[in-house]
């Protein structure tokens, strides 16, 4: 068994106001804690793994297919490998959340 202690890991600011870090990861999955500040996103982007979340705290607003789906605390969401989605603190609290991603996935380059 592999521990992550929390504590070990280094958040990413993967874009401005999104901290990404990464926590154990499997052969077949990983797991991903992120915050969103107030105000902040993540630009729409697609990827080949299934990513099932929960957020922890705040709400989030997701855009999917140009709809919108908010997300609030204790609420889950599974978004399929290849679909284009993007997502917005809309509010003025932080968003906490964990995702995990199917095949294993490590920290994007939004730089890219």
């Amino acid at each position: 068994m592999d521990v992550v202690p929390d504590a070990d890991v280094e958040a990413v600011e993967a874009v401005d106001g999104v901290f990404l870090t990464q926590g154990a990861v499997g052969g077949d999955t990983s797991i991903q804690r992120f915050e969103i500040e107030p105000g902040e996103g993540v630009p729409e982007h697609d990827h080949p793994h299934e990513q099932i979340g929960v957020i922890t705290a705040g709400t989030l607003t997701f855009l999917v297919d140009g709809e919108e789906r908010v997300v609030g605390p204790e609420d889950t969401y599974v978004i399929p490998g290849g679909e284009p989605h993007a997502a917005e603190n809309r509010t003025d609290e932080l968003v906490v959340g964990f995702d995990i991603f199917s095949p294993p996935r490590a920290n994007p380059d939004w730089g890219e």
